[in-house]
């Protein structure tokens, strides 16, 4: 009896450890699976809404339109928290090249994301807008300048340095009409040039037309030829983004039909176009180049990041420093 009494002990003991192994394999495996299918479609985009935080370095022309678009993206993706980083180009590669993190990267021309491609900073980049420049004066034009002519005589004119898109497409814009310009100050973003013409610090800047358009209530546009200078705008992941689902996420909201709406409401063209605001031109989505640092944007006859030769017989125009 007590053989028996044992051997029934030993029984039901070794079929508690054979349930117990067989039900903690089963729930190791369900939640390997499960966590497997959700990294998946993550990675995938899925169907599934997009979490967690995305970093966005973006030139400061951007600001107004990513901050509406960021709204969009939010609203679809209530689990998704966008911040951005808003300073000139150049300064965001920079950023990039030190050692910072971010998701998305969004240059105001090519050659500035170029720069990040051959340091291999960032992934495949598409074009998804343009923009032109022109010309701002405080409120009410109070030196009653008329263009980049004689008028601009002993104004304080601010414009962007050269490094910086914005004013890489202004060299490109004096060199197209003949003339030369002699800024009181050259600043790093171009939002630092609106934000002088609108405290009246300077009696002028060389701008996007989209900073005009943000600028209408505290300056006056004064419109100027383009010279065929034209910024093509790029966006990419970046070669490390800590969130690349949501990181894609606000790339397809950019190129997408509401992002284009968005951007074009802002005044800035379609990519592609020959100038900003332009109905034609490439789709929203464009074409992806390769990491190497190939631009998604085609060719153009005079572009910001191209040459321009000055016209032939053009007057020259020049601006004196106070």
């Amino acid at each position: 009896m007590g053989i028996t009494r044992r051997a029934a002990i030993t029984a039901v003991s070794l079929l508690s450890a054979v349930c117990l192994a067989a039900c903690g394999g089963s729930a190791s495996n369900s939640s390997t699976g499960a966590a497997t299918g959700a990294a998946s479609a993550s990675a995938s985009g899925g169907t599934g809404k997009a979490t967690g935080k995305v970093t966005v370095l973006a030139a400061a022309s951007l600001q107004k339109a990513f901050e509406e678009i960021e709204k969009t993206v939010e609203k679809d993706n209530p689990g998704l928290d966008v911040t951005f980083d808003f300073q000139g180009s150049q300064d965001l590669v920079a950023s990039l090249a030190g050692g910072d993190s971010a998701d998305v990267l969004a240059t105001a021309n090519n050659s500035t994301m170029k720069t990040a491609a051959d340091q291999k900073l960032v992934g495949n980049q598409t074009e998804f807008a343009t923009n032109v420049l022109t010309l701002i004066v405080p409120k009410g034009n109070p030196k009653k300048i008329t263009g980049l002519d004689s008028s601009l005589d002993g104004a304080n004119l601010v414009i962007c340095a050269p490094e910086v898109p914005c004013g890489e497409a202004t060299k490109k814009l004096a060199e197209a009409q003949g003339i030369t310009l002699n800024p009181v100050s050259e600043e790093q973003k171009v939002t630092d040039v609106r934000g002088k013409v609108e405290s009246g610090e300077a009696d002028a800047g060389i701008v996007y037309t989209t900073d005009a358009a943000a600028a209408k209530d505290k300056a006056d546009k004064i419109d100027i030829p383009d010279g065929g200078v034209v910024n093509h705008y790029p966006i990419a992941q970046t070669a490390k983004p800590e969130n690349p689902a949501g990181a894609q996420v606000f790339i397809d909201a950019v190129t997408g039909k509401a992002g284009q709406e968005i951007l074009a409401k802002h005044g800035f063209g379609k990519p592609g176009s020959a100038t900003a605001g332009a109905s034609a031109g490439a789709s929203a989505a464009g074409s992806a180049a390769a990491s190497s640092g190939a631009s998604a944007a085609p060719s153009q006859a005079a572009t910001a990041e191209g040459s321009s030769a000055p016209e032939a017989n053009k007057p020259t125009a020049q601006t004196t420093a106070p």
